[in-house]
């Protein structure tokens, strides 16, 4: 397995699948990171040489936040909608949808299992 800015990458896959193994790199980063390295965006992981591997490395580090970094900055972003009191702070402090689904009959997601309720012995 190749590791690449701390994360191992699955071996067994193709370059442009195997790099949204990244916090941050989705199908469109991915192929931008291999056009912009070169690499064969079919090439399986396996197959890449080491210096394959640092340019790819290289090239997200001078391009991209991943990882860690856009984990932290998403939190401060977070943080920062609570402190200020917003209505989408407000939301993200209850642990509500944010961004203006319905809560009635879905969001089960965000809200967790429903309470269990205490049934009655039947007569």
């Amino acid at each position: 397995m190749a590791r690449i800015v701390g994360v191992e990458i699955p071996s067994n896959k193709k370059v442009h699948i195997a790099l949204r193994y990244l916090y941050g790199i989705g199908p469109t980063r991915a192929l931008e990171i291999c056009n912009g390295t070169g690499v064969d965006p079919d090439k399986r992981v396996k197959e890449l040489t080491e210096d394959e591997i640092s340019k790819i490395a290289t090239f997200i580090q001078q391009n991209y936040k991943v990882e860690g970094e856009l984990r932290t900055e998403v939190m401060r972003n977070i943080k920062r909608l609570i402190d200020i009191g917003c209505y989408r702070g407000l939301r993200h402090k209850l642990g509500l949808p944010v961004r203006g689904q319905r809560t009635r009959s879905n969001s089960r997601t965000r809200k967790g299992p429903r309470p269990s309720r205490i049934k009655k012995k039947g007569k």
